[in-house]
C-alpha cells in the first residue's frame, strides 16, 4: 500500500508564522502472525495411513473396472447367458514336433507337411462323453474308414485311395450324454494333390457322398468355412425327412491331410448345429 499523507491548507493572507501541524504518517504494515504450531507427529502418521488407504481403494476399484470390462459376458458372476449348445473341449495345443521338422504352413515347409504325429492331430473328445472303444485315437484301417459309407459308392472310393496311396489313418470317435455319436478320420497322404484329389472327388462335387443313415445329402447353409487359412472345408446335412438318426458330415483338407468328420443322433430332435460347427472349426485348427 502506498503512503498517504494530508497536505496542509495555505495560511491565510496576513498571517505570519503560523503554527505548522503535524502531519500523519501512514500506519505501519502489521507485523507478520507468528508461526502456527507443528501437529504432534502422531497426527501426521495417521493422515498418511488415510490418505495411502484411499489411494490404494481407488487403485484396486479401478483395476476391478478394467479387469471386468475385459472379461466375457460368461466370465463375469452373475452375468452369465444361457449356454448356445457348445461342448466343453479341452484347452487345445499343437502337438510336439521331430527336431529341425517345421509346421506344414510355415515358410520352411512348402510342401505342407504335417511332421507330428498324425494321432496327436486328433481333437480330443469334449468333457462328458463316452469314448468310442473301436476309435480311441490311434490308427485304423481304411476299411474303418470306408465303412462310412453307403454300400454303393464304396467301391468307387476305395479306387480313389487306390488311386491316392494314403500312408496312414488316425481315427477318434465319442457319443455325448444327449445321444450325439461323434467320428472323426484323418487320412495322411504323401503330397497335398492327393488331398486335394480325394477331396474333391468326395466332396467337391456341390454334394458330399452319402454316409450310411443319409442316403441324400445338402449343403449346410449354416457353415461359413472356418477361419485357418490356407486349408478348405465342407459341410453337408442329410436332406429331409431325416431317417431314424440325423447325419451330418464336413469334410476338411490342410496339406497333405483330410478329415472326415461325422455326427449323428436318432430322434426328431436330430442332431444341432452348433456343436457340429464347433467340432469342424476346432479339428480344423490344430490341422492348420
Amino acid at each position: 500500500m502506498t503512503d498517504q499523507t494530508t497536505e496542509m491548507p495555505a495560511a491565510p493572507a496576513g498571517t505570519a508564522h503560523a503554527e505548522a501541524v503535524p502531519v500523519p504518517q501512514a500506519p505501519e504494515p502489521p507485523s507478520a502472525p507468528p508461526p502456527a504450531p507443528k501437529p504432534p507427529r502422531r497426527v501426521l502418521r495417521a493422515v498418511a495411513r488415510w490418505t495411502a488407504a484411499v489411494l490404494v481403494c481407488g487403485g484396486l476399484g479401478a483395476g476391478a473396472a478394467a479387469g471386468i470390462t475385459s472379461m466375457e459376458r460368461t466370465d463375469v458372476p452373475g452375468l452369465a447367458t444361457e449356454s448356445d449348445g457348445r461342448w466343453d473341449y479341452p484347452e487345445l495345443s499343437l502337438p510336439a514336433l521331430p527336431a529341425g521338422s517345421p509346421r506344414p504352413y510355415s515358410d520352411g515347409n512348402i510342401a505342407e507337411i504335417h511332421h507330428a504325429d498324425l494321432r496327436s492331430l486328433l481333437l480330443p473328445a469334449p468333457a462328458g462323453a463316452t469314448v468310442d472303444k473301436k476309435l480311441d485315437g490311434g490308427w485304423v484301417g481304411t476299411e474303418q474308414y470306408l465303412s462310412e459309407y453307403v454300400q454303393g459308392k464304396r467301391s468307387d472310393i476305395t479306387q480313389t485311395l487306390k488311386d491316392s496311396a494314403p500312408r496312414h489313418v488316425a481315427a477318434r470317435g465319442w457319443t455325448m450324454p444327449d445321444g450325439t455319436s461323434t467320428r472323426i478320420y484323418l487320412v495322411q497322404f504323401n503330397s497335398t494333390a492327393f488331398a486335394q484329389y480325394v477331396m474333391d472327388s468326395i466332396a467337391g462335387t456341390g454334394s458330399g457322398v452319402p454316409l450310411v443313415g443319409a442316403p441324400e445329402t445338402v449343403l449346410d447353409e449354416g457353415w461359413s468355412g472356418g477361419k485357418v487359412e490356407g486349408t478348405a472345408s465342407y459341410a453337408y446335412d442329410e436332406a429331409k425327412p431325416y431317417g431314424e438318426a440325423q447325419v451330418r458330415q464336413g469334410y476338411l483338407v490342410a496339406g497333405d491331410t483330410l478329415a472326415l468328420v461325422v455326427q449323428s443322433r436318432e430322434g426328431k430332435e436330430g442332431t444341432e448345429s452348433v456343436p457340429f460347427h464347433q467340432t469342424l472349426i476346432l479339428q480344423n485348427q490344430l490341422l492348420g
